[in-house]
């Protein structure tokens, strides 16, 4: 029976900007998406079984919960309505990603599922309707479509491919018994209601420095507020600028914090200084290595 296997890679965000909170209570915001190696694996089957059955492994907390919430059931519950299709499918989630660590694990798997699930049908939709269903399951559901590096404006969902970098190695550090829900996080960081006047001098900013290719510098609007809650994680990011990181950042909402490293060996052997966190030496991932993994894989 036919078997299709697909990476779901997790992301950092090079750069986070919060410029206000709009109208519609969502917040405005301006971000780089870099894709990394550390990655989940979705494998699909088609099944003589009607309906969507999903078994989770490596994560026993979302593996007790209803599968129904899970992103990748409810990504190819909407591709199935979409399509019209009756037939029913396996799909096995192998977790590596922690959950919780603003690292993009959950959005990867939806985006992982619908593309892995047009591919074990043979089916296609055009690329906007895509990007409609993909932003309906979460604001970061869009970039893992395209994956590499990637401005991504509103909430977050309007992605707009930018210069790969050179390869970089990054430690990253997931703090055990830290967990920041990202409303929290919106919460702690008390934006002001969005205006043109306090927002446009940080767009502009923002904008001439994200289009170079050798990127901008780490920052990220979450950090203040996170940190002020949770000191450890500043602890965290201090401990890696010691061991070597040229560079290191808040992930995303929080909690992991990740650091640049000059190279690899020199990631791992920060990690050791981390002995009771959970850590991974991974790399950054170009927008065509990305697309040859998500794409071709068996």
């Amino acid at each position: 029976m036919r078997e299709i296997r697909i990476p779901a890679f997790a992301k950092v965000n090079l750069r986070l900007d919060i410029l206000g909170k709009r109208p519609d209570n969502y917040h405005e915001l301006r971000t780089i998406f870099q894709t990394i190696s550390l990655h989940d694996e979705l494998r699909l089957r088609a099944s003589k079984a009607p309906g969507i059955c999903l078994t989770i492994r490596g994560n026993a907390s979302l593996s007790l919960e209803p599968v129904r919430k899970n992103l990748v059931y409810v990504a190819v519950d909407a591709l199935q309505r979409e399509l019209g299709i009756r037939s029913g499918v396996e799909i096995e989630l192998r977790k590596k990603i922690p959950a919780g660590r603003g690292l993009g694990g959950g959005s990867s798997d939806a985006a992982a599922a619908l593309l892995g699930y047009l591919r074990l049908t043979r089916c296609t939709i055009p690329a906007p309707r895509l990007m409609e269903i993909a932003a309906s399951l979460g604001a970061d559901v869009p970039f893992f479509l395209f994956g590499g590096r990637a401005l991504g404006i509103g909430r977050g969902d309007e992605i707009y491919p930018l210069p790969d970098i050179p390869k970089l190695a990054l430690l990253v550090v997931s703090p055990r018994d830290i967990h920041v829900p990202t409303p929290d996080a919106y919460r702690w960081l008390k934006a002001p209601a969005l205006t043109k006047n306090r927002a446009t001098p940080k767009l502009w900013k923002f904008c001439a420095l994200c289009w170079s290719a050798q990127g901008s510098g780490l920052s990220n609007d979450f950090e203040k507020p996170v940190f002020r809650r949770h000191p450890q994680l500043a602890q965290i990011k201090r401990a890696l600028l010691q061991r070597g990181a040229a560079e290191a950042s808040l992930a995303g909402s929080g909690s992991a914090v990740f650091g640049v490293f000059p190279s690899p060996a020199l990631a791992r052997r920060a990690a050791v200084g981390f002995q009771d966190e959970q850590t991974f030496v991974c790399e950054t991932i170009s927008r065509d290595r990305y697309l040859r993994k998500v794409q071709s894989a068996p």
